[in-house]
C-alpha cells in the first residue's frame, strides 16, 4: 500500500495511525484515492483536514498576524474560490513584499496611530496569507480583475512596480489563478462605476455562507446577505466581461514590466513555486460566482 501512495516508509502510516502524527490534506487525499472514498464522505473529511490544517496555521503565524490581517486570512484559508477587484490598490494575496512597503508607509499620515503597525510585520503576514494561493494540495481558484489604474507608475517607484508586475506574470501562470486588466477605457455595463475594491469569498462546504469584503480607508464591511452577494457577483461579472481576456491581460502585464527597465533583483517578490499546485481533483466549473478594518492596502 505504500508504494501506491508514493509515501517513502511504512512508518509514516503508522505514525498517523497511532495518532504520533498530524496528516495533511495530500496526506488525507492519497489515502481517499486509495479507498476510492467518494461523494460526502470525501468532502466531509477533506474539510475537517483543511479546517485542522488552517488552525494550526493560525498559532503558527500569530506572532506576525495582526487582527485585521487575520480577519481577512480567515476568510480567505477555507475558500474553495476567491474573486478580487483591484481598482487602485493591488489585492493582499497579490502583493511583493516591496509593494506593500511603499503601501505602508505612503499611508502613516491617514492611520490613527493606535491602529499603525510595524511595517515588517504586517508585510511578514501578507506573505503567509499569499500561501493560500500557492498551497501544494487543493489550492483555491483565484480570479482578480485590475485596473489599469493599479499597475500604473503611481503604485510606486520604478523598480518595485516592475518586479511588482513581474511577479503578476508568474502568478497568472499558475493553473488555479487568472488576472484579468480593465482598461482605463473600457465600458462596463451600461456605463457602470464600481466605487470601491471588494473581494468575494466563496467556500466549498454549502453550509459555509459565502461572503463579501468592501474596503474603506478606515474599516472593512464584511457582508454574507444573500441580496449583498448576488449584486456583488453581479458587478464582478460586468467587470470580468469588460476586461481584457487572460492571455491579453498577461501580455500587457509582461509589455508593461518591460517599459519599466530590464529585471535587476526580484528577490523582493513573494514565492511562487516552481511547479503548479497539486490539482488532484476537478475543480468547480469554470464560473462567476452565483450566490447572488484594514486600510485600503491590503
Amino acid at each position: 500500500m505504500i508504494a501506491r501512495v508514493g509515501w517513502a516508509s511504512a512508518s509514516k502510516l503508522s505514525r498517523l495511525e497511532n495518532g504520533r502524527s498530524r496528516p495533511d490534506l495530500s496526506d488525507v487525499l492519497d489515502l481517499l484515492d486509495l479507498y476510492e472514498v467518494a461523494g460526502n464522505t470525501r468532502d466531509e473529511l477533506i474539510g475537517i483536514t483543511r479546517d485542522a490544517g488552517n488552525t494550526r496555521g493560525w498559532l503558527r503565524s500569530y506572532p506576525v498576524m495582526t487582527q485585521r490581517q487575520r480577519s481577512y486570512a480567515e476568510l480567505e484559508a477555507g475558500c474553495a474560490e476567491i474573486f478580487e477587484y483591484g481598482p487602485v490598490i493591488l489585492p493582499g494575496l497579490l502583493q511583493t513584499p516591496g509593494y506593500t512597503r511603499v503601501r505602508l508607509l505612503s499611508s502613516r499620515e491617514v492611520i490613527a496611530p493606535e491602529d499603525a503597525e510595524d511595517p515588517e510585520t504586517e508585510i511578514a503576514a501578507r506573505v503567509a496569507r499569499q500561501s493560500t494561493l500557492t498551497r501544494a494540495a487543493e489550492p483555491p481558484r483565484y480570479e482578480a480583475v485590475l485596473e489599469e489604474a493599479a499597475l500604473g507608475p503611481r503604485g510606486g517607484p520604478a523598480q518595485v512596480m516592475a518586479a511588482q508586475l513581474r511577479h503578476l506574470a508568474r502568478l497568472a501562470e499558475l493553473p488555479n489563478v487568472t488576472l484579468w486588466v480593465l482598461p482605463s477605457s473600457a465600458k462596463v455595463a451600461d456605463w457602470y462605476l464600481t466605487e470601491t475594491a471588494f473581494s468575494i469569498y466563496r467556500f466549498g462546504d454549502p453550509d459555509d455562507p459565502d461572503a463579501v469584503a468592501v474596503e474603506s480607508l478606515a474599516a472593512d464591511l464584511i457582508l454574507t446577505e444573500e441580496d449583498m452577494l448576488a449584486r456583488y457577483g453581479r458587478v464582478f461579472d460586468w467587470l470580468r466581461q469588460a476586461a481584457r481576456p487572460p492571455a491579453e491581460s498577461l501580455t500587457w502585464i509582461t509589455e508593461a514590466a518591460a517599459a519599466l527597465g530590464p529585471p535587476t533583483d526580484d528577490a523582493d517578490t513573494s514565492p511562487v513555486p516552481l511547479t503548479p499546485p497539486v490539482q488532484r481533483r476537478r475543480r468547480t466549473q469554470q464560473r462567476p460566482p452565483q450566490r447572488t478594518n484594514a486600510p485600503p492596502d491590503r
